[in-house]
């Protein structure tokens, strides 16, 4: 199968640990890189001066829909349009912003919380000049309690809400309504992510589609409510419907988009308040006119059954998965219910079609594996890091796992026992946050 690779990227660590349509062909877009056992350091966060890009900004003014997946990114995936690259790259970074503002201090006031004000958020991660202004944060409440731990059922600052303003509405073509959704941190997010279970989403009060399945642990984080939360009223459904309307309606007679943008559990919110949003019809302002809603997922699961794929496919919910092949997280739930175990010898349909897990959009795929941390696999920072790099060549896709990969280094190299050790280490620490 052939794919697309990126030689000798500069990835970067991860200091913050915690859908799929057919494409025209079989291919996929691969990046990937070689593993080394050099020192990788954090790249920064780089702004470009967009004044002195004129061409680039009319451009992106220009195509905006197709950038956002009007045409389900036909030509730009394959090979990567440099636009497309750009913004996948943008929105990563305002979900990082999620990370750097989480605040994990068990001694400090803002416990699980974010550690800045709205105002000043994307200004203290290394963001300001980003041409968007947070109008509201986002809070989401884990139904899961554990009985060793206290306070694990409390509501926790999940994301933000910001729109587009000033210069960035004329870069961009329209007014950009982005929110955006960190990723698992917390243990009771870990057991809500991987609770495997499908149950109607029930997210239409008029129309129950009882078809249209889900991940429940994904749902329940998505509609739980914590009335003792002082920062936050209502669950995070509450709080997403209820801001992006009102914004809508500020902004009704001017050309608007949705962005949705998220990291592994985030991307799985990203897609619930996407299909939500267009469930319900509140990106549609009348008769002909509709926003539309793209979700940027990294790292993303699956979230729902194939009845979850077709009718977010039916809305126009526009998907596009970054997914790096050796992360596992891409691959649950559903590891062996999934798109691929419905169709048994090409035609017959198996009766447990129903219980099968489907990815939702259009995958970008990178691949990415280190030895010495093998946790980076799902880390948001590398994949940003490999997407930054421009550098790009064509290879054979030729199917290795991760562990064939880990032979092949073992095979190639001549490590001192202990650095083979650590490594299976990480991979046992890896295996046991994800709960296999």
């Amino acid at each position: 199968m052939a794919s697309i690779s990126v030689s000798n990227p500069s990835l970067v660590s991860h200091k913050i640990s915690p859908h799929r349509l057919q494409l025209p062909s079989d291919e996929k877009l691969v990046m990937s890189s070689t593993a080394s056992r050099r020192t990788v350091v954090a790249a920064p966060t780089v702004r470009q001066s967009r004044g002195s890009m004129p061409e680039a900004r009319s451009s992106l003014a220009n195509m905006w829909r197709e950038i956002q997946g009007s045409n389900d990114w036909k030509d730009l995936v394959k090979p990567l349009n440099p636009l497309l690259r750009e913004e996948v790259v943008r929105y990563g970074e305002f979900v990082t912003a999620c990370y750097k503002a989480f605040d994990l201090d068990p001694s400090s006031k803002r416990y699980l919380n974010c550690k800045f004000g709205k105002k000043s958020m994307l200004k203290q991660v290394g963001m300001e000049g980003c041409g968007y202004e947070i109008t509201k944060y986002i809070y989401a409440t884990p139904d899961i309690s554990i009985p060793t731990q206290s306070g694990t059922s409390c509501s926790r600052w999940i994301g933000f809400v910001a729109v587009s303003s000033g210069n960035e509405v004329r870069r961009l073509g329209r007014r950009d309504v982005l929110v955006s959704f960190r990723g698992t941190v917390t243990n009771t997010e870990w057991i809500a992510n991987f609770m495997s279970s499908l149950t109607p989403a029930r997210l239409d009060p008029h129309d129950s589609r009882l078809d249209v399945k889900v991940e429940s642990g994904f749902l329940s984080l998505y509609t739980s409510d914590d009335s003792t939360c002082k920062f936050s009223q209502g669950s995070c459904r509450e709080q997403l419907l209820g801001e992006v309307t009102r914004i809508i309606k500020e902004y009704k007679d001017e050309e608007v988009s949705i962005t949705l943008a998220g990291h592994s559990m985030g991307s799985s919110l990203a897609l619930l308040f996407g299909y939500d949003l267009a469930e319900l019809g509140l990106n549609r302002l009348d008769l002909s006119r509709e926003i539309p809603v793209t979700v940027y997922s990294f790292g993303g699961p699956r979230v729902g059954n194939l009845g979850f794929k077709e009718r977010c496919e039916e809305l126009r919910v526009k998907v596009l998965r970054v997914a790096n092949v050796n992360d596992p997280v891409t691959k649950l739930p559903g590891v062996f219910l999934n798109e691929s175990s419905r169709i048994i010898g090409g035609k017959y349909e198996m009766p447990w079609s129903c219980l099968c897990y489907a990815h939702v959009g259009v995958e970008l795929a990178v691949d990415f594996f280190k030895v010495q941390n093998p946790a980076c696999v799902h880390d948001l920072e590398t994949y940003i890091g490999l997407l930054k790099c421009p550098k790009m060549a064509r290879v054979q896709k030729d199917g290795k796992d991760l562990l064939s990969k880990a032979r092949k280094v073992l095979h190639a190299r001549k490590f001192d026992g202990w650095i083979w050790q650590d490594a299976a280490r990480q991979v046992g620490y890896l295996v046991q946050s994800l709960g296999f």
